[in-house]
């Protein structure tokens, strides 16, 4: 699994002109899931992200999470975050996982994260042409791969 998480102000997801989803602030996170992907990459993951200390202190520090804060989270599937670019102009998406796949883990990922911040957090809907606006807070923007967990 991929993802790029955005400490933000605010940020939401529309549909068809209609808001699906909204949150203050926390964390957006984009999730780009491969054919390699499974409950090892959920649990790690999840827990990486609830816990990531990228929100600041009363000293004005990067040192709480959004479980120590209480911070929202809306989860946006996106299998471009999987893309090949080595060769040619145009992207390749070969390693990004089909519906049958992907679906499942990402409805997984949404039940874990939930359980390991303890509220319900916002979604897109997989496959649905999103728009998704937001307010970068730092900003601070990071990148997580579970393949390569540095």
């Amino acid at each position: 699994m991929r993802a790029v998480i955005q400490r933000v102000s605010r940020a939401d997801v529309t549909i068809g002109g209609e808001v699906k989803s909204a949150i203050g602030g926390g964390l957006l996170v984009l999730l780009g899931i491969e054919d390699a992907d499974g409950p090892e990459d959920i649990a790690w993951l999840s827990a990486k992200i609830v816990n990531l200390r990228v929100f600041n202190d009363e000293n004005g520090v990067m040192n709480r999470s959004a479980l120590e804060t209480g911070g929202d989270v809306l989860l946006v599937s996106q299998f471009t975050l999987h893309a090949s670019t080595k060769k040619g102009n145009r992207p390749s998406y070969l390693k990004a996982s089909k519906p049958d796949t992907a679906i499942p883990l990402y409805e997984s990922m949404i039940a874990r994260m939930e359980a390991d911040l303890g509220k319900p957090i916002g979604t897109g809907s997989f496959g649905a042409d999103m728009q998704v606006s937001l307010v970068n807070d730092g900003p601070v923007t990071i990148i997580i791969d579970t393949k390569n967990r540095e």
